[in-house]
């Protein structure tokens, strides 16, 4: 009888114990902290694992990335390992915010007013141009206007991060052809910025396009842009370079994040997207004489978010709409490449910049497509313009020309048509001078 009691006592005290140490083993919870702290585990451990095979295959991680968000999300049954959807979209809010504010601080006002006449003018064009064939293309497939819309706007970007890092890779970074890359990426960026922040302000006043509405959606976003740079650039410097004198990174880490998410919430408040806000910051971020310490402090945030966002992306699309939208993918995909690719091209070489650089520039820009046509996505989502379907449709074509993007640029790296001449190298200083 001793001996039962013994037992009995023995095992009650194991499960009390038990409870009191590892509740959440012992029971289900319903506190929101629970389902935070199991999602955030969940997509660290998953972007570890991704990124250490990426890594081993040599592929961008952009890719392990979004495999691994639409592997864990909650449209992938029975892999359901996220508790809590409304997270996945508060993770990739903050991933944009800081994958966009570490963006701008690579680009400060001088580098801006650097770009080459060439690399606007062929920017504006190859944007434009895609935009508007990818609209009648996207309309002629059946997709709603504004799903068009936000599709045209997301194919006509190239992804900065990856073909920076692809030019990188095949050593054509410091050639020719790349340094109208890099000119043009950066025009493309604000294009995109600006853009999605107007069409987040026309879906906001019920898609009403009126001579008066236009203007006044232009003129906030404008006058929020100009605001910034103007006003902002002689205070959030110095604000920035006390903070860094002080020679604490805390401080000087509180204080960048204090202003990237100040004024992503004012360009939220006045009805555009969160990412103008953050490119601004960084861009004040970059005027500063801290701005070399800023982003080395900032870039281990940039990578825990990027992972957060990437996957968070992966996690919302509902992977049972994609094979619907393969075929209109690679239409969407091809019709991109081909419009930017003549256009880029056709523009460099009137403007008689010799055909191997004409070329391999064209390709450069036409080839990948990454975090910025899925945050434009994201955009389209956030203020409910955009259908399902168009989120998963871009995963698609972000993954595919992610993969087959460093081909591209590397069979474009072995081009070689012509020899510059002494008037392409005369041509090329001028360009560079203005």
């Amino acid at each position: 009888m001793l001996n039962i009691t013994i037992a009995v006592n023995h095992s009650a005290a194991t499960t009390s114990a038990g409870n009191t140490v590892f509740p959440q083993f012992f029971a289900i919870g319903n506190d929101p902290i629970d389902f935070v702290v199991q999602d955030i585990a969940v997509i660290m451990i998953v972007a570890a694992i991704m990124l250490a095979i990426t890594f081993k295959l040599k592929q961008p991680m952009v890719i392990g990335y979004i495999i691994a968000g639409m592997i864990i999300g909650p449209y992938t049954p029975p892999f359901n390992l996220i508790r809590s959807p409304e997270t996945l979209n508060l993770f990739a809010e903050l991933g944009i915010i800081m994958l966009l504010f570490v963006t701008g601080t690579e680009f400060p006002i001088a580098k801006l007013r650097s770009v080459g006449r060439i690399s606007i003018v062929a920017a504006l064009a190859e944007v434009l141009g895609t935009l508007l064939i990818v609209f009648f293309i996207a309309q002629s497939l059946g997709f709603h206007f504004y799903d068009s819309l936000f599709l045209a706007l997301a194919l006509s970007i190239t992804s900065t991060v990856i073909t920076i890092r692809i030019l990188e890779d095949v050593g054509l970074i410091r050639d020719k052809s790349s340094t109208l890359i890099l000119g043009m990426l950066i025009v493309e960026d604000i294009i995109a910025i600006s853009a999605l922040g107007i069409l987040q302000s026309f879906v906001a006043t019920g898609g009403n396009m009126s001579i008066v509405n236009v203007a006044i959606v232009l003129g906030i976003v404008g006058g929020f842009i100009g605001g910034v740079i103007i006003i902002g650039s002689k205070f959030v410097p110095r604000i920035i370079d006390r903070a860094g004198k002080t020679n604490d990174y805390a401080l000087l880490l509180i204080t960048i994040l204090s202003i990237a998410f100040g004024l992503s919430f004012l360009a939220n408040g006045l009805g555009m997207s969160v990412v103008v806000g953050a490119f601004l910051a960084g861009v004040l971020v970059a005027e500063s004489r801290s701005a070399a310490v800023a982003r080395i402090i900032t870039i281990p945030l940039r990578d825990m978010f990027a992972a957060l966002f990437f996957i968070s992306i992966g996690a919302l699309m509902n992977v049972s709409l994609i094979p619907a939208f393969i075929i209109p993918a690679i239409i969407l995909i091809l019709t991109s490449f081909a419009s930017k690719l003549l256009i880029v091209t056709g523009i460099l070489v009137r403007a008689r910049y010799d055909s191997t650089t004409a070329l391999r520039a064209g390709l450069g820009m036409s080839a990948t497509k990454g975090e910025v046509s899925l945050i434009v996505a994201k955009g389209g989502q956030d203020v409910n313009a955009i259908s399902p379907s168009i989120l998963p449709l871009l995963g698609v074509v972000t993954i595919v020309t992610t993969f087959i993007g460093p081909f591209i640029i590397k069979v474009g790296s072995r081009f070689k048509l012509t020899e510059p001449t002494e008037a392409d190298a005369k041509k090329e200083k001028e360009e560079e001078e203005s």
